[in-house]
């Protein structure tokens, strides 16, 4: 199920499938490692829901909620 990064839920985990957006934004993203096929886990989101914290590559990154609106994410499955 594709859903965007700003719709997860804390604990959850999914793949990169594509990065929306276009010019200086789309390609701050992909500086910051959000590439397709990289695996992202929602740690925190704030009270507020902007910033949220994401687990990525092995290391902690914030995120305002209009760049999470742009990352278009697979779901993976909990066991």
């Amino acid at each position: 199920m594709l859903k965007k990064l700003v719709e997860f839920k804390i604990g959850e985990t999914g793949l990169v499938k594509k990065v929306e957006g276009e010019g200086r934004l789309r390609r701050r993203l992909f500086d910051m490692g959000i590439t397709p096929g990289t695996s992202i886990y929602l740690r925190k989101v704030a009270p507020l829901g902007d910033p949220l914290e994401i687990t990525i590559r092995g290391y902690e990154l914030t995120l305002r909620k209009t760049e999470a609106e742009l990352v278009v994410l697979e779901v993976e499955e909990s066991k």
